[in-house]
């Protein structure tokens, strides 16, 4: 088995005739997790968005445990083992937590055991067990995060990818929700974080990827740039 779980390499990718990622290259390593940091614009979610092929790259690879999956369909890939928690969370308002978990459901590739069922997410999240019959549409903004995360489990996935999981939330539900991602860093699955708030990064993160207006400007260990001391003001906006 590749020792990459996810593998980006040399990709560009446009948005009509603009020129957003420039020969974009990272990859997460199996059981690890990459945190993704970068500006506002600087290309983040739209790596995202190209690793789960919403957005088919220009050129360049993307591939997951070594199967190549750049320009196949989000469905295709997604049964390859991937799952997104989104940025802004879209849970499907109208229905209830059961059904946004429910319809969600996949077995994991290769005979694996089942990890994920409605009982291991009501497990991780209680409060999602308490609102299970609740419109979803009606949850708070810490609830509806836990019930993206959930439902992003519920796929069995190999490779899990968050887009900006603390946004809009208060102090101690992203604690929660940092907590969350540790225990499931811990149990063996591969992350890749996507955040612009870099202390909660370096906290939870083995490897560090930073984009800078589309391009790669750091990829390093947690703990080298740690141990480097390294000037990330001028990547970050941290002043």
């Amino acid at each position: 088995m590749a020792s990459e779980a996810l593998l980006l390499a040399d990709i560009d990718a446009f948005f009509a005739d603009s020129h957003v990622l420039h020969r974009v290259s990272f990859r997460c390593g199996e059981g690890r997790l990459l945190g993704l940091l970068g500006r506002n614009g600087a290309g983040k979610t739209t790596s995202m968005n190209v690793t789960v092929g919403v957005l088919p790259p220009r050129r360049g690879r993307v591939e997951i445990y070594g199967a190549a999956v750049a320009g196949r369909s989000p469905e295709a890939i997604a049964a390859q083992g991937v799952a997104l928690v989104p940025q802004g969370r879209r849970i499907f308002r109208s229905l209830s937590v059961r059904e946004n978990l429910a319809v969600a459901a996949r077995k994991p590739r290769g005979g694996l055991p089942l990890l994920w069922t409605l009982d291991t997410v009501f497990a991780t999240f209680p409060r999602l067990q308490e609102r299970r019959d609740q419109y979803a549409g009606t949850l708070s903004g810490g609830e509806q995060q836990m019930l993206a995360i959930g439902r992003a489990l519920m796929s069995n996935p190999r490779v899990l990818l968050m887009d900006e999981p603390s946004e809009g939330l208060a102090p101690q539900i992203v604690a929660e929700v940092m907590a969350t991602i540790r225990r499931l860093k811990e149990q063996g699955l591969s992350i890749v974080l996507v955040e612009q708030n870099a202390k909660l990064v370096f906290d939870v993160a083995d490897d560090i990827v930073i984009l800078n207006s589309g391009r790669v400007v750091i990829d390093a260990t947690a703990a080298e740039l740690k141990s480097a001391g390294t000037d990330l003001h001028q990547h970050l906006g941290i002043y």
